[in-house]
């Protein structure tokens, strides 16, 4: 069970507001088992208030809490297709050892994170559970925080900062085994992380979106910039990709945290904060040069392992106070 006896506080992101002035706002996904979509959703409006209602058989929707609207349901489209009695509820009975069910909020306020992990905590109380719950389950949190602006100044940054800490987060975060395994949130290859750390990096949005596609072409990376980068040029996108699975939005999609809901200690606000980390490295011009210098000479050395890297971007960042 669960038992958040000290979240950390969550940190605000260090700009606060898009390029046009509004607050930027992040959308969460969850996904855990243990308990159905019918008590996931009782549950979330008995802790946040708003009405909980199956919109059709296995979806459901908790409408006008005090966070806004949730969405709860399994995450497979297969299974959505199938009829709900029967023989498609057994199916849906016997996946859910390996399917997990979803909550998907709609964009919140930063400060929200905190009363939303007080309502997981409820949800862990009455038998969640999360990525340690089995061989196979493999589940995680994506947080969808809006970008700032569609600029180039705006994200290449930040598409830069993930790559070079990508690994120290790795390693803080204890990413559990059956997602490093399972194809679900790939690292970045050396080859990205080598352009984007280059003296000839891309300076063109078109160069970075190309320069993305050549050396990350999957959803299935720790940052997923695929939404943001179709938002800005879906075009460009859809020569590489099936776009099917890939909705374009103004936000970042990074999928990387686990989800430990039924771990002590666990928190969302923890898990956000790293991502409030790579902005802050984003947003220091003179880190971010030391950490592509950095990135440069380790790649020159004879022998290079990422768990060397990950404790030099350690070293760096301790330097810079962060």
């Amino acid at each position: 069970m669960s038992a958040i006896s000290d979240p950390p506080p969550v940190l605000p992101l260090p700009r606060p507001h898009t390029a046009d002035g509004r607050e930027r706002h992040v959308g969460v996904e969850i996904e855990l088992s243990g308990l159905t979509e019918a008590r996931v959703a009782a549950l979330l409006s008995r802790s946040l208030g708003g009405e909980a209602r199956e919109q059709v058989p296995g979806q459901w929707q908790v409408t006008d809490s005090r966070l806004g609207d949730f969405e709860i349901y399994l995450d497979s489209r297969p299974l959505l297709k199938l009829e709900y009695e029967g023989l498609g509820r057994q199916l849906r009975d016997l996946a859910r050892n390996v399917v997990p069910v979803e909550i998907v909020s709609k964009p919140l306020e930063i400060a929200q994170i905190a009363e939303l992990d007080i309502a997981l905590d409820r949800l862990a109380e009455a038998g969640a559970t999360g990525t340690t719950g089995g061989v196979l389950l493999g589940f995680g949190v994506h947080f969808n925080p809006e970008a700032v602006s569609l600029d180039f100044d705006d994200i290449a940054p930040v598409l830069t900062a993930y790559a070079l800490v990508e690994d120290h987060l790795r390693r803080i975060a204890g990413i559990d085994m059956s997602r490093r395994l399972l194809p679900w949130v790939d690292p970045y290859p050396r080859a990205l992380i080598d352009r984007l750390a280059a003296p000839g990096a891309p300076t063109t949005m078109a160069k970075l979106i190309d320069t993305y596609l050549e050396h990350a072409p999957s959803r299935n990376h720790g940052l997923d910039m695929l939404c943001l980068f179709a938002q800005i040029d879906r075009t460009r996108v859809a020569r590489v990709m099936d776009m099917e699975q890939i909705s374009a939005r103004p936000t970042y999609h990074w999928r990387l945290p686990d989800c430990r809901i039924d771990e002590p200690n666990w928190s969302l606000a923890r898990e956000w904060n790293r991502w409030v980390l790579v902005e802050r490295v984003a947003g220091n011009t003179t880190l971010l040069e030391r950490l592509k210098s950095a990135w440069r000479e380790h790649r020159a050395s004879l022998t290079t392992i990422r768990p060397d890297w990950a404790w030099k971007v350690q070293e760096l960042l301790l330097e810079a106070g962060l």
